[in-house]
């Protein structure tokens, strides 16, 4: 699993835009930014629609106080899903939402999960990163079934 003081594996994502679905290097977007990546195991399923994209999107502004330059919600899902997901979560330019469609993020960081028995197939675990010009400064992983150290509210207070 990728740890602190490691430099993020370079994969290929799309990112949900109003123009549609950008394709995106991974290194491209971490490059020379301070970035709050969250990561759930799929779009507008309970917890993740409910608690963990809505947490980012209140507490956008206080993260950028902070100096965080950009928040991203990463999922294996489709961009079209992760766009329209987004806009149903008021995400606007406040958090980015990026597809990782394929689960190549997912595997690349050794943080991925077998959903297969919930019909869902690979996804990637609930985590948090902070990432600093490609680097994980801070990782947050979530134990199975829980949502505490990848909020919003504690990635903000290990700022």
């Amino acid at each position: 699993m990728v740890t602190t003081g490691d430099q993020l594996p370079e994969t290929d994502l799309t990112k949900a835009t109003a123009d549609g679905p950008q394709p995106i290097k991974s290194a491209d977007y971490f490059a020379g930014k301070k970035t709050v990546l969250f990561a759930v195991p799929g779009a507008f399923t309970p917890t993740c629609s409910a608690r963990h994209l809505p947490g980012f999107v209140e507490k956008a502004g206080e993260l950028k106080a902070k100096g965080i330059d950009q928040i991203a919600c990463i999922s294996v899902n489709d961009a079209f899903v992760m766009g329209a997901w987004g806009e149903s979560a008021g995400a606007g330019d406040e958090v980015d939402m990026l597809a990782d469609g394929n689960a190549t993020f997912a595997q690349a960081v050794d943080l991925s999960m077998d959903a297969s028995g919930f019909g869902m197939g690979t996804r990637s675990q609930r985590y948090a990163m902070i990432v600093e010009d490609n680097k994980v400064t801070d990782l947050f992983v979530e134990e199975p079934g829980a949502f505490e150290v990848s909020s919003a509210e504690y990635v903000l207070s290990k700022l």
